[in-house]
């Protein structure tokens, strides 16, 4: 199993005759192997909400959903399930999967009750994980329906920053219902480097369940990091140089030595490629365009991965080098990259419902319309029509004077960050947001 690494500029031509340029570079990043379901055994602690707020059938599918998640794992599999109310305890401590319906009893032994400590919840699920990760793919799912009344959201993000950088384990977070900090629960997974998953009624519990249980079920390498050396006449943009676009739009933060940059991207899943956007400002004055630099052409980039392959047991790997290039030209005119293009618009699209996001709590509602009112262009662009539905409807609602329910915020919030119908035609130059 090992990695490749494609690097596409947006216009790979520089105009000569000026001296600054921006362009954006898209990185994709996929695993090369046979399989789409990794042979590597699975590490996986379910963290389940039962306070009062979860009573009756939001429980009831819940338990549901996580049994029949259970029935689709395999025997060399470990699990654990850790439930939380204002209180959080180890329902099934970590173990091999070699008795699933014991397991399964015991996840009925939930029972609806008190606040909500999704904090302790994590601590413990961590403290599991910890138990059986050698040669394993360390994973854990989140889900809760109400705020963290009764925890410190800011030891949610340090365990779920801990847990990835230190520990390489994954953390997904589910929202059950409307009511669910859409923030924090962004916030958790992406420092953990998962996906945040929306269950807006309890008929959709086992598919939101299964969906991530296919995707934990994908990775084949982890502990992935992309090692990014820029020539000394090229620099990233100051403000949020760095997104991943696919399969969800992250902000990035890099970590700097010297002209190298380190992004870290966690796993690397089979079939589901990795896309990284870098926002680079390219000085080309001839008398700072590297020596080792032809004529008319700028070694810009070069990228690297380093990575760990728990199958074959091996830790920091390194894919081969990739070099990303620009030319110089005299009679320059745009050749867009259609495919750049595309990550360019999700990008703009998610950063552009942020902003709208932003200026509703601002109390300026024409800034979030006219903003909302982008990010559907942006989504039509795209090809993306649910998105462009979702946010345009959302912008006519705050036109009119209404708010937004919170199943409209949290709708917003999802479709602004993943691409949900595949792009067809991107054309335009639209300049990506950055605050």
């Amino acid at each position: 199993m090992s990695v490749n690494l494609s690097c596409d500029f947006s216009d790979r031509h520089l105009d000569s005759s000026v001296s600054t340029s921006q362009r954006q570079l898209a990185i994709t990043i996929s695993v090369d192997g046979s399989l789409s379901v990794s042979n590597t055994p699975l590490n996986l602690c379910l963290v389940l909400d039962h306070s009062g707020s979860m009573g009756g059938q939001p429980l009831d599918t819940v338990k549901k959903a996580a049994r029949d998640l259970i029935d689709q794992m395999s025997y060399k599999d470990y699990i654990s399930i850790v439930g939380f109310d204002h209180r959080a305890k180890v329902v099934v401590e970590n173990q091999t999967l070699i008795n699933p319906e014991s397991v399964k009893e015991k996840i009925l032994y939930l029972k609806a009750g008190g606040g909500t400590n999704i904090d302790e919840g994590i601590k413990l699920a961590l403290k599991e994980l910890s138990k059986s990760m050698k040669s394993t793919i360390s994973q854990a799912l989140i889900l809760t329906d109400g705020e963290n009344e009764h925890g410190n959201n800011d030891l949610c993000l340090q365990f779920a920053q801990l847990a990835a950088a230190e520990y390489g384990i994954t953390l997904h977070t589910l929202g059950f219902g409307d009511y669910w900090n859409q923030d924090i629960l962004e916030k958790i997974a992406d420092a953990g480097g998962g996906t945040m998953a929306y269950i807006e009624s309890p008929d959709q519990a086992s598919a939101e369940f299964q969906k991530i249980l296919r995707r934990v079920q994908s990775v084949g390498l982890i502990n992935a990091h992309l090692i990014l050396k820029l020539a000394p006449n090229v620099r990233l943009a100051e403000l949020k140089p760095i997104a991943q676009v696919t399969p969800e739009t992250i902000e990035l933060e890099p970590e700097k030595n010297l002209n190298t940059y380190i992004v870290r991207l966690g796993d690397l899943m089979l079939g589901n490629d990795r896309t990284i956007m870098l926002n680079l400002y390219i000085n080309h004055n001839p008398d700072q365009i590297v020596a080792a630099s032809t004529a008319n052409t700028i070694h810009a980039v070069t990228a690297q991965i380093r990575y760990d392959d728990p199958q074959s047991k091996l830790e920091g790997l390194l894919s081969p080098e990739v070099t990303a290039d620009l030319t110089l030209i005299k009679d320059f005119q745009p050749q867009i990259n259609p495919q750049v293009q595309s990550s360019i618009l999700a990008l703009a699209k998610y950063r552009q419902t942020q902003l709208a996001e932003t200026k509703l709590k601002q109390g300026d509602r024409t800034g979030a319309v006219t903003m909302l009112q982008s990010a559907a262009k942006t989504a039509l662009q795209m090809g993306d029509q649910q998105a462009a539905t979702v946010l345009q409807a959302n912008a006519t609602t705050l036109q009119s004077g209404t708010d937004l329910s919170e199943a409209e915020r949290k709708q917003t919030r999802m479709v602004s960050k993943t691409i949900l119908q595949i792009p067809t035609n991107q054309i335009s130059t639209n300049q990506i947001p950055t605050e």
